[in-house]
């Protein structure tokens, strides 16, 4: 037998009570002989309750000695684990209770030896527990789950063995039976402890969360929905046992810890309850194999259930860290952006500003020593003067693209505003088509999407001699396309074009996002350059 605290909600009432903050008006007195009694009220809730669990336990066994789970195991290693090992008198009371019941039918040194592998197994389950895991275990890691399995495994060998043995000392079993009674007594208390420690853990260390995240409709349903499985499973003799299982991975995805540990134990006690009052897939089979049959596939539903809310507990993480780490690089980004406009605009743009002044101080100059404006010279500095005023402006309009999220209201407004800003400039009429609403794809795609269309009415701009030009925007069946077109002179686009950075821009930048491109153009019928992206969500 293995006596544990199982009701972690009995022993939150004194957690609680240990942390509350002396008023000013007590003395240290006062405070000095409050605190044993603290403790001593805390060890018999303790007490209390790991002796409630062990009469649950046997209310529920197959044979007048013969108990499928030990629900204390799980209680006691659960509430030394939560609230520290110094409470352990609760757990050697309770024991002294439940086996001085049982002075009739076992010998005192079996009894003896029953009641110290009892407090180790707790003891020793606690500290492991607090080693393996750590002191605030969310059972939301596959690495936390595996810790608790291993520290319950090792804890419940100790009571098992040094329980058999204090059995076979005092000849209550055979040698021969010390196999199977010592895998009967490490597999209940295993199952008790996989079943209660998680459920204690979870819902007295955080009940607000726990709570939170069952009291709804769809919480509700959960419930109903294990346990009307679990008892269809445990009604009928056919090959339905495992049918709460889809339940169980509904908890595991939907409803995190606390459903699981929850839709865990709901299923564990509907099949002891059942196995016990005669029905079911397990009470067909001898008594031995009835409760090995009935052990397995508890600490089986309580393992895989486990692991599976644990493992999606951590997608869930990782898928939250991913778009925390996108939107701080983002922001980066946008910092980034912003320094450089700063140092264009302190540094290039200063560069062009002094280099248009003196190219108008030469040209005065010039012109005060009578050289005619057909002069070779005084063409050269004009034409570098417009050229000046070229960069100049273009450098505006690159600092004020870095300054602002160019498609931050989305990409069809961020292209209507550049075809704004190029027909004021350039002249060009710029036709911008497309839908209104958010399109499904990244706005790390939106914003490689605007640069390639910006590049490309770049080159309409520079190179074309066009009278207008088209963007096309549009969202297809499975991602979006965008097109450029114009009605320039156009050019050979099969031939390598070296030195045409723009062109090179566009490929690399399609590229990064997986886009398909397409660049069609001949001489004199203009061109077109499409790109289609597939859909990667908002």
């Amino acid at each position: 037998m293995k006596l544990l605290p199982a009701k972690g909600a009995a022993t939150a009432t004194p957690g609680e009570v240990s942390v509350a903050q002396p008023t000013v008006r007590w003395t240290v007195g006062s405070s000095l002989r409050s605190r044993p009694a603290r403790y001593a009220a805390k060890v018999l809730i303790l007490g209390a309750a790991y002796y409630g669990s062990a009469k649950a336990g046997q209310a529920l066994r197959y044979t007048a000695s013969v108990s499928a789970v030990w629900p204390p195991a799980g209680v006691g290693i659960a509430a030394l684990y939560l609230w520290g090992p110094s409470l352990w008198p609760g757990v050697f009371l309770a024991e002294l209770a439940v086996n001085g019941q049982l002075l009739d039918s076992l010998p005192v040194g079996s009894l003896i030896g029953q009641q110290v592998g009892n407090l180790a197994e707790v003891i020793v389950g606690a500290i492991l527990l607090r080693r393996l895991i750590g002191p605030r275990a969310t059972f939301e890691r596959s690495e936390q789950v595996s810790g608790m399995i291993l520290a319950i495994g090792i804890a419940t060998a100790i009571s098992a063995t040094i329980g058999t043995v204090s059995m076979l000392a005092g000849g209550v079993i055979a040698g021969p039976e010390v196999p199977k009674f010592w895998r009967t007594w490490w597999l209940g208390d295993t199952a008790g402890g996989l079943v209660v420690v998680p459920l204690v853990v979870v819902w007295a260390s955080r009940p607000a969360e726990a709570w939170r995240r069952i009291r709804t409709w769809e919480g509700a349903l959960l419930i109903v929905a294990v346990t009307a499985l679990a008892s269809v499973a445990m009604s009928i003799d056919g090959p339905l046992t495992y049918v709460v299982f889809p339940a169980l991975i509904w908890a595991a995805f939907r409803f995190g810890p606390a459903g699981t540990t929850l839709s865990i134990a709901i299923t564990a006690l509907v099949t002891i309850a059942a196995t016990a009052h005669q029905s079911g897939p397990f009470f067909s089979q001898p008594i031995d194999h009835r409760t090995l049959a009935t052990q397995v596939y508890i600490v089986v539903t309580a393992v895989t259930t486990l692991f599976l809310g644990a493992l999606v507990a951590e997608r869930t993480a990782s898928s939250r860290a991913l778009a925390e780490a996108e939107r701080r690089e983002g922001e980066r980004a946008v910092e980034e952006r912003h320094r450089i406009a700063r140092d264009l605009h302190d540094s290039v743009s200063q560069a062009l500003f002094s280099t248009a002044l003196h190219t108008r101080t030469a040209e005065r100059a010039l012109e005060h020593d009578g050289a005619g404006s057909g002069s070779e010279l005084r063409q050269s500095l004009s034409a570098i003067g417009e050229l000046t005023k070229a960069a100049q402006t273009e450098m505006r309009a690159l600092i004020f693209q870095l300054r602002r999220d160019a498609v931050e209201a989305g990409l069809v407004s961020a292209f209507a505003a550049h075809a704004s800003s190029i027909r004021s400039t350039t002249g060009l009429r710029v036709s911008v088509q497309g839908p209104e609403s958010r399109l499904p794809i990244q706005p790390r795609t939106e914003e490689e999407l605007f640069a390639i269309g910006r590049e490309a009415l770049a080159n309409v701009v520079k190179h074309a001699r066009a009278h207008s030009a088209t963007v096309r925007i549009e969202e297809l069946p499975e991602g979006v396309s965008l097109m450029v077109s114009d009605d320039g002179r156009g050019f050979d686009a099969t031939a390598a074009h070296p030195g045409h950075f723009g062109l090179e821009s566009i490929r690399g930048r399609a590229a990064a996002i997986d886009g398909d491109l397409t660049i069609a153009s001949t001489a004199g019928s203009g061109t077109t350059v499409r790109v289609e992206v597939p859909a990667n969500g908002t």
